[in-house]
């Protein structure tokens, strides 16, 4: 029966994401709280349906979070951040140039071209442009080279970001954008050679994905579900493969501070309006 159970979505960016919230459906069980998924092909349904209160929770990007967000204010409704993985919060996006590139500052990008992941990227585009932007750089003198892997995956798929990096090594462009931990491992892969890149500037500290929960929820039920993932414990055998798969090793309480910066690049950008309407130009998730 429609409130009897906790009702959450997520997308499906990856085969594990079936594994591990098929793990926590278990545990959740194990613990009485009844709990089902459902999984999605890109965030803007799921997001839609989260407003509309066919789900009750919504495991969210972060620029999903922002559109959530909007649109729930638009229709009346309201949308928290109830919890995030330890890995989510106080993240950076790095502008990186090959070592031998010559390039000593952003301003020197003018006229040259930029590597970016996709469109829907907040880490590898949304959110490198709009620094780029602050920094002084008339991002209109530069020619942007999306690389539109997995659109409407909000850049949890991460190959557009690899073959940005890609391309920075093969001279295709000036830089790329990323985000700092997959500068890492782009390098530890060897896409991008140990010592053959260097960092020409960091974005500031953002947040990336949230568990969001809508205001039609069963409040018992949405309490109980915050209340067992924030209990989970890496030291538990159970759990500690899921959370492994997921990325984390402790659920946070969530926040919304981490999401302004977001939020200033996607009015730049044009992406979404400020009812949570989808404005970018072409965007077909």
């Amino acid at each position: 029966m429609p409130g009897d159970v906790l009702v959450m979505g997520a997308v499906a960016y990856d085969p594990k994401v079936v594994t591990i919230w098929a793990g926590f459906r278990a545990w959740l069980a194990d613990a009485g709280l009844p709990f089902d998924f459902v999984l999605y092909s890109n965030y803007e349904r799921q997001v839609e349906d989260l407003v509309a209160g066919s789900l009750d929770a919504a495991w969210n990007s972060p620029l999903a979070w922002v559109r959530a967000e909007r649109l729930a204010a638009a229709r009346g409704r309201r949308v928290r951040s109830a919890v995030m993985r330890d890995t989510d919060q106080d993240l950076t996006s790095v502008v990186v140039v090959r070592a031998d590139s010559g390039i000593g500052a952003v301003a020197e990008l003018s006229g040259r071209t930029v590597g970016t992941g996709a469109v829907d990227s907040p880490q590898a585009t949304l959110l490198p442009l709009s620094f780029l932007r602050g920094q002084g750089l008339d991002t209109a003198d530069v020619t942007v080279r999306r690389f539109d892997v997995g659109v409407g995956l909000h850049g949890d798929h991460v190959g557009g970001e690899r073959d940005a990096a890609r391309a920075l090594m093969a001279g295709e462009v000036d830089a790329a954008c990323m985000i700092d931990g997959n500068h890492l491992l782009f390098t530890q892969e060897g896409v991008l050679p140990a010592g053959a890149t260097r960092v020409l500037a960091q974005t500031p500290v953002f947040d990336h994905c949230t568990m969001a929960i809508v205001d039609t929820a069963p409040p018992g039920l949405a309490d109980r579900f915050v209340e067992l993932l924030l209990s989970m414990s890496y030291g538990d055998p159970v759990v500690r493969p899921l959370l492994d798969l997921e990325g984390l090793r402790q659920w946070r309480v969530g926040r919304t501070s981490g999401f302004g910066p977001l939020s200033t690049a996607v009015d730049e950008s044009g992406f979404y309006g400020p009812d949570g309407s989808v404005l970018a130009l072409g965007y077909r998730p």
